[in-house]
């Protein structure tokens, strides 16, 4: 075991900052994107003051330490993965078509709710939304889901309190093939040879039993708070005019989160690779809640590997999506639909936190004390 040193306090000090800034800092909180980038380049800063006998004594081979600090390598997935990943290009052109289509679809979410209930327009929604997004990808869905909710008539709040709920939703279903977010990716990546042989289908079969109910769930859960929300009451809400200017900065502050989190997910790793790797994997489940402020995606490549059992895969993986959704920073969705409708930090954390408590400690006991597991064969 390898002692704690003074990177290690900072980079600890960052996880710390990044947790509670954004809710005991005003400023931090209505410009939380900067924030998160100036993190993360501490973190990457940091990071590169670490001596070779250490990383050398955890592991690490001569490419491996070349990729501590900066970087040419870490500079470039930073800048570029935002936009060859698809996420800033969908972020735009979504908005151009939903700004330009908005009173549409309005006049559709109009017609279907006086045809249909709201609350079963709401199950919809949450559920089809988070099962698609394996498919469609989460970016989609959760574009999808902000528009969606923008056209419904319902207070500020239940909005709010529906998308978050949508959001683990998202989270969770976009897992289920490899094409749904970059964790899922990572994963079949990882297993992909002996002795899970992971294909295309594989997080189907070894998640789907977890995923679909909790899907299902959060469906009935956002139900529960859309509440008596009166249609007509709500009506009487208005959304602001979005202009095109308001469209081209929020693919600019979607793009300097996620790099942002790159930073962050590149300068943590060290103390990822020191500490969490040896973690017994009943303790990394809830270890792995700071997924709510640090990309899943590094956590997933840093933690999984082939010569664990299946249980243990299944445990890290639910633990980084449920803990995804606790806080903004936490998921591209997430992301996304605060920027859409203006979440602030608190008002997230205010569910998502709780939320994602009960999920955990739900999922806790159904993965490592019932032992209740079906796994399809696709």
């Amino acid at each position: 075991m390898v002692s704690p040193t003074l990177v290690d306090i900072g980079l600890f000090a960052i996880v710390l900052i990044v947790l509670v800034g954004p809710f005991m800092v005003r400023k931090i909180e209505h410009n939380l994107e900067a924030f998160l980038f100036v993190m993360g380049v501490l973190a990457v800063t940091i990071a590169g003051f670490e001596s070779r006998a250490v990383l050398e004594a955890i592991g690490y081979n001569h490419e491996q330490i070349a990729e501590v600090g900066w970087n040419m390598k870490l500079i470039m997935e930073a800048a570029m993965e935002p936009v060859i990943k698809g996420i800033v290009p969908a972020v735009l052109v979504a908005g151009l078509l939903f700004h330009y289509g908005r009173d549409k679809a309005q006049r559709a979410m109009s017609s279907i709710l006086d045809k249909v209930s709201l609350k079963v327009v709401v199950f919809l929604m949450v559920v089809l939304l988070g099962l698609a997004s394996s498919v469609i990808t989460a970016i989609i869905s959760a574009l999808l889901l902000v528009e969606l909710v923008n056209c419904m008539p319902l207070d500020r709040q239940t909005k709010i309190n529906l998308v978050i709920i949508a959001c683990f939703s998202i989270g969770l279903g976009a897992v289920l093939t490899p094409v749904g977010e970059p964790l899922s990716t990572i994963a079949v990546t990882k297993l992909q040879g002996d002795p899970y042989n992971a294909g295309f289908f594989f997080l189907f079969n070894q998640l789907a039993i977890y995923i679909i109910p909790g899907v299902l769930a959060l469906g009935l859960l956002a139900v529960f708070f859309t509440g008596k929300a009166s249609k007509e009451a709500c009506l009487v809400t208005t959304e602001e005019t979005e202009t095109l200017k308001d469209v081209a900065i929020r693919g600019g502050k979607v793009y300097l989160f996620v790099m942002a989190l790159l930073l962050l997910g590149g300068g943590m790793k060290i103390v990822i690779d020191k500490y969490l790797l040896t973690v017994p994997s009943q303790i990394l489940y809830w270890v792995n809640s700071i997924s709510a402020i640090l990309d899943n995606a590094t956590l997933t490549a840093a933690e999984l590997s082939p010569a664990m059992e299946i249980t243990q895969i299944q445990a890290i993986l639910m633990g980084l999506l449920i803990a995804g959704g606790m806080l903004i920073p936490g998921n591209i969705p997430n992301i996304i639909s605060a920027q859409k409708l203006n979440i602030t930090s608190k008002e997230w954390a205010r569910l998502g936190v709780p939320l994602g408590a009960i999920t955990m400690a739900v999922y806790y006991v159904w993965i490592f004390y019932t032992g209740f597991h079906v796994q399809f064969s696709f």
